[in-house]
């Protein structure tokens, strides 16, 4: 026996109600019974389509308006901003401008100060006998588990380190803080800790990233406090090597590229 009775004429001959529908029945899924055009679920959730769940922008295209900024736009500023800043700095300290006389005087009032001991063990920290094997081991890591394209960029990007810094340091001839001897600008071993380590915690794993950066930090705060390197010649070399020990993390072998969180598996069955 049905549970909803036939519906019946009336007594003045009119005709008949339109059939009511039962609850629980799919009422939920036909178009517009959440909103006007838009497909909902049984349940109230949005269906498991990606286009069910994106927004639209003010002409009705997917999308979120104003476009959120992502790491491109920050690798672009970088890529802009580092060259010239180094360029500038360059040109400072051959021409002896207000900004490289400014480093000196910087330079002359640090150094000798702190513990010998320490600033000279912050100063190794740049020594390619302390930052090579650290970077050897993320490379066997990094081998290991099958990341062989971004450790051989790692060793390229180690091997540049001399092929650059020897020929500026040829160029610019400047004197070291302590000694009439040439050839300091820019720092060897800044470079040589930034590409190092920051090879090293992109291919391990890039939450050591902070800590990559602040033994480049705590190198050449070294460098300066011992008397080793003028402040702009450790800032210049980070400018200048900065994108190249970073660059490591954009190499991803072919076949490792997972698919992205965000989008929605299939499902065979009902929703």
């Amino acid at each position: 026996m049905r549970e909803t009775p036939r519906p019946q004429g009336t007594a003045d001959g009119s005709g008949t109600e339109p059939p009511q529908p039962r609850p629980g029945r799919a009422l939920a899924h036909t178009t517009g019974a959440f909103g006007s055009g838009s497909p909902h679920r049984s349940d109230g959730r949005p269906p498991h389509t990606p286009r069910g769940a994106r927004h639209t922008g003010p002409a009705g295209r997917p999308g979120t308006t104003p476009p959120v900024p992502g790491r491109p736009a920050l690798l672009l500023a970088l890529t802009v901003t580092l060259p010239v800043l180094f360029g500038l700095i360059t040109w400072q300290v051959v021409a002896r401008g207000p900004l490289a006389r400014l480093d000196e005087r910087v330079s002359r009032a640090l150094a000798g100060r702190g513990p010998e001991p320490l600033t000279e063990l912050l100063a190794d920290l740049g020594a390619t006998y302390v930052a090579l094997p650290v970077l050897a081991v993320a490379t066997a890591y990094a081998v290991r588990r099958g990341h062989r394209v971004r450790a051989l960029y790692a060793w390229l990007a180690m091997a540049l380190v001399p092929a650059v810094v020897v020929p500026l340091k040829l160029l610019v001839d400047r004197a070291g803080p302590l000694t009439a001897e040439t050839g300091y600008y820019p720092s060897g071993h800044t470079a040589t800790a930034l590409v190092a380590y920051g090879g090293a915690a992109l291919l391990i794993h890039r939450r050591l990233v902070p800590v990559a950066a602040l033994l480049t930090v705590a190198t050449g705060t070294g460098l300066v406090l011992r008397g080793y390197h003028w402040p702009l010649d450790v800032v210049a070399a980070a400018c200048l090597f900065a994108l190249l020990g970073l660059a490591p993390g954009r190499f991803t072998p072919i076949g490792t590229r997972r698919s992205s969180g965000r989008t929605p598996s299939r499902r065979t069955g009902p929703s």
